[in-house]
C-alpha cells in the first residue's frame, strides 16, 4: 500500500480516497430487521385478510411457488393466488424466518424458515407444514421479493381406494380416505352436515351403510325413520335425545365406539361437540320425517 501511495499523483490518490470514503457501509443488523418488519407485516395483513398489503413487497418479476399449486408469476397472478388463498375457511396460517443472511453490497439476502396452516374443505380439515425459502432484492432503496417456495414437509399420502371389489358376490372394501362426502340435504336440517355412501343404495330397499358428518354444535332436529336405525359413532362426541322436540337436557352422550339401536318410528334429536362422524347401517329405504 506504501508503494501504491507513493506512485500514485496528488490527484490519483485524492481520487482513491474519495471513493474509498463513499463506499457504503452495510448495517447487515439493520437490514435484516428490515426484513423481519416486512414479514410481520405480512403476516398481519394475511391475517386480516388483506390482499392488498399482504402482497405489497411482491413486484412485476416476482414468483411464487407453493406445494400443489401452479407457478404465480408477476404481481397480478401474485395476488390472484393470495386472494383464492385467504378465501379459505377457517384458514389459520403463520411463519417464521429461522435465518437471514444480508448480501456484502446490501441489495440481496436470503430467508430461511417455517409455516404452518390449516382451513376447511370439503372433504374435511386440511392441515399442513413445511418450510419456506425467500430471496430479497432491494431496489430503489426497498426490499422487494423476488422469489418466495414453500415445500411442505408433509409425507405424500397414499393414493386413496374409492372401492376395491374382492368378490363380486361376496366382498367389497373401500378405504376412508377414498370416501366422497355430499352435502346433507334434508328439508327443516340446517346447513353443515355431510354424508358419505359406505355400501349400498340408501334410497332403495336393502342393506346398507352410511356416515354422516356433523360440525361442532350442530343440532339435528326431532325426526324418525321408516326403518330402524343402527348407530356407531366414529369420531367426536355424539349426543341423542327420544322425544318429538330438541331437548338438550334429554341428551345422552355417545363417545367413539359407542353403539345405538334406534327402533323404527322412534322419534328421536342429536348433536354433536366437536366435529363428529357417526356410520348408520339398516335396510332401505333410509328415510326422514322431520316432526313439525
Amino acid at each position: 500500500m506504501r508503494h501504491l501511495a507513493t506512485s500514485l499523483t496528488p490527484v490519483g490518490l485524492l481520487v482513491l480516497l474519495v471513493g474509498c470514503a463513499s463506499a457504503p457501509r452495510v448495517n447487515m443488523a439493520t437490514e435484516e430487521q428490515a426484513i423481519r418488519d416486512l414479514d410481520a407485516a405480512q403476516l398481519r395483513a394475511i391475517t386480516a385478510k388483506d390482499v392488498a398489503a399482504a402482497t405489497v413487497s411482491y413486484g412485476p418479476d416476482s414468483y411464487v411457488m407453493m406445494s400443489n399449486a401452479p407457478l404465480a408469476a408477476g404481481r397480478d397472478a401474485i395476488r390472484g393466488m393470495f386472494t383464492e388463498f385467504l378465501k379459505s375457511p377457517n384458514l389459520d396460517f403463520s411463519f417464521a424466518p429461522t435465518r437471514i443472511e444480508v448480501s456484502k453490497a446490501g441489495d440481496m439476502a436470503y430467508e430461511i424458515g417455517t409455516y404452518r396452516m390449516s382451513f376447511d374443505s370439503p372433504q374435511g380439515k386440511v392441515a399442513d407444514e413445511g418450510n419456506l425459502t425467500t430471496v430479497w432484492k432491494k431496489m430503489d432503496g426497498r426490499w422487494m421479493i423476488a422469489s418466495d417456495v414453500t415445500v411442505s414437509s408433509k409425507p405424500i399420502p397414499a393414493p386413496p381406494v374409492a372401492m376395491v371389489m374382492m368378490d363380486a358376490d361376496k366382498m367389497e372394501m373401500q378405504a376412508g380416505a377414498g370416501m366422497t362426502w355430499t352435502d346433507l340435504s334434508i328439508p327443516g336440517f340446517p346447513p353443515g352436515a355431510k354424508r358419505a355412501i359406505v355400501h349400498g343404495d340408501p334410497s332403495t330397499s336393502g342393506d346398507y351403510i352410511l356416515r354422516l358428518k356433523f360440525p361442532d354444535g350442530y343440532e339435528v332436529p326431532a325426526h324418525w325413520h321408516t326403518q330402524a336405525e343402527h348407530v356407531t359413532v366414529l369420531q367426536g362426541t355424539f349426543m341423542l335425545g327420544m322425544g318429538d322436540r330438541f331437548d338438550r337436557s334429554a341428551l345422552r352422550t355417545y363417545m367413539p365406539g359407542d353403539f345405538v339401536y334406534a327402533p323404527a318410528k322412534a322419534v328421536h334429536f342429536a348433536a354433536a361437540k366437536g366435529e363428529t362422524i357417526v356410520q348408520l347401517h339398516g335396510n332401505g329405504p333410509f328415510k326422514i320425517t322431520v316432526v313439525k
